[in-house]
């Protein structure tokens, strides 16, 4: 599979608000500039941040689908296996400040759950606070570090003209702060944790799937980002898979095959690409995350396990770069949007 790296600024969207084209590749920071319009109630627009270390999992997500606003957030204690998790769905927007900039400031402000992603001097902040969390209060302040010589995997995928879908995945980002439940204290400290961000802006069919695979650690004294997907990419040309090692990216141009068992999740998955053996993975998972979704037009199902990759994956130079137990997650997700 041959895919075109960008190198320059471009549009996401010609004149009609349908894909330009000229923008279908992927880069290593994010030079596109999103100018996603028209499409009433089929634009999707989220940011998604996960954190972890060897303590624990969390993430937040700011959602807007047009025709609804979501917010949620989800807690994985990796010692005690504790895990809860808070969603709030709104009507068109409701509570929602979203832009179509990578670096820019997301929002969301609700009497049940408020939530900060603010952008500056390459960090974002993270502020989240709800009073009931599990019938917990739960307060977390966390910073990421986004150094602009650290590369991203950003990636336009082509349905059609008309569908169509801007991703910037950044893995194993360095972060620090802190998540608190009621008086129990979760301290990340930046040498040892790691974020994640999908970023999505897009027109995307009303029914579709896919899986989709992130882990942020440390394996042979190198830092290692990890974003592997499939189904959702397929017989577009274009891929979302890649591999950041010490901030430096390896793209990865071919499919990635997730075997696992439908009927027991719980059981090891494989990750191997379809044609070499580039990536070589078990998914060794600790804890399955079901949730569903059903808000009038919205039907969501997913299934995200937590856990530990180990295997190895080729570098550029067709080394192997082995990893041992690199904490992640892995997920089966259909959804009806």
């Amino acid at each position: 599979m041959t895919e075109k790296e960008i190198k320059k600024n471009v549009n996401l969207c010609d004149e009609k608000g349908n894909l330009n084209e000229k923008s279908v590749g992927w880069s290593r920071s994010p030079i596109f500039n999103l100018n996603l319009k028209k499409h009433i109630f089929r634009k999707k627009r989220w940011n998604y941040w996960a954190f972890i270390n060897d303590d624990c999992l969390f993430s937040v997500t700011i959602t807007d689908l047009d025709y609804a606003g979501m917010a949620f957030i989800y807690f994985y204690d990796f010692n005690t296996g504790y895990f809860a998790e808070k969603t709030i769905t709104t009507l068109f927007g409701k509570d929602v400040k979203i832009s179509n900039e990578v670096y820019s400031d997301t929002i969301f402000d609700n009497d049940k759950m408020k939530i900060k992603m603010i952008y500056e001097n390459e960090k974002t902040k993270i502020e989240v606070q709800t009073n009931d969390f599990d019938s917990k209060h739960f307060k977390a302040e966390l910073t990421v570090y986004q150094p602009k010589d650290y590369d991203t995997l950003n990636v336009v995928i082509p349905w059609d003209k008309k569908h169509f879908q801007f991703t910037s995945k950044q893995e194993g980002l360095a972060c620090e702060g802190f998540i608190r439940l009621d008086d129990k204290k979760h301290i990340l400290k930046k040498d040892f944790s790691f974020a994640t961000l999908d970023f999505g802006r897009g027109v995307w069919p009303y029914k579709i799937s896919w899986n989709w695979a992130n882990a942020g650690g440390h394996s042979e004294d190198k830092r290692i980002g990890l974003n592997l997907g499939a189904k959702w990419t397929d017989n577009t040309g274009m891929t979302e898979n890649a591999v950041v090692i010490d901030g430096n990216l390896i793209k990865i141009s071919e499919e990635v095959i997730f075997s696992y068992d439908k009927n027991d999740l719980i059981k090891p998955w494989k990750l191997k690409t379809k044609e070499t053996d580039k990536v070589d993975l078990t998914f060794t998972p600790v804890y399955k995350r079901h949730a569903q979704t059903n808000f009038v037009i919205i039907k969501s199902n997913i299934y995200q396990m937590i856990g530990y990759f180990s295997g190895y994956i080729k570098d550029e130079y067709n080394n192997k770069i082995y990893i041992n137990k690199l904490p992640g997650c892995s997920e089966e997700h259909f959804a009806k949007w």
